[in-house]
């Protein structure tokens, strides 16, 4: 298969995939709160990570339950984000969070991916790791916003 065949991406197409997302995330003002930054931009596919502080812990020493989710949601929403209209937006109907393990460690990295995206709505899934241990899954619907 070649690098410009319909399956797979050309090097300038994700070049201005990523300068798109990247565009979309100035306006993400509570991501650049938690310190997380995106860190793999493909079609359908988002990873991000943030390394870990004292701001995002829990009592007794974990990563915040709610730092885990909102890891979860931003890379899934945006990973749908990938695939569609420039001038649409997206936002999460809902979202369901497994917890497996605490998380104690140095970075978060969370990876998201479209299991399908239709035209209203898209269903996603991510995972959330610390350090190497992989310490929550989450599935979640994405709703596409039109223009107006």
């Amino acid at each position: 298969m070649s690098l410009n065949s319909s399956k797979t991406p050309t090097s300038t197409a994700l070049s201005d995939l990523e300068a798109r997302i990247r565009r979309k995330l100035t306006g993400q003002r509570f991501m650049h709160l938690i310190g997380a930054d995106l860190t793999v931009i493909t079609p359908g596919r988002v990873e991000a990570e943030l390394m870990m502080g004292e701001q995002h812990q829990q009592q007794r020493g974990f990563a915040h339950g709610g730092l885990i989710a909102t890891m979860a949601d931003l890379v899934a929403g945006f990973a749908g984000v990938t695939l569609i209209p420039d001038d649409h937006g997206l936002v999460t109907s809902d979202l369901k969070v497994s917890y497996l393990h605490p998380g104690v460690g140095q970075k978060l990295k969370a990876i998201g991916w479209v299991l399908k995206a239709g035209r209203r709505l898209q269903f996603c899934e991510a995972e959330v790791w610390c350090d190497d241990l992989l310490i929550a899954k989450a599935s979640g619907t994405m709703v596409v916003i039109e223009p107006a």
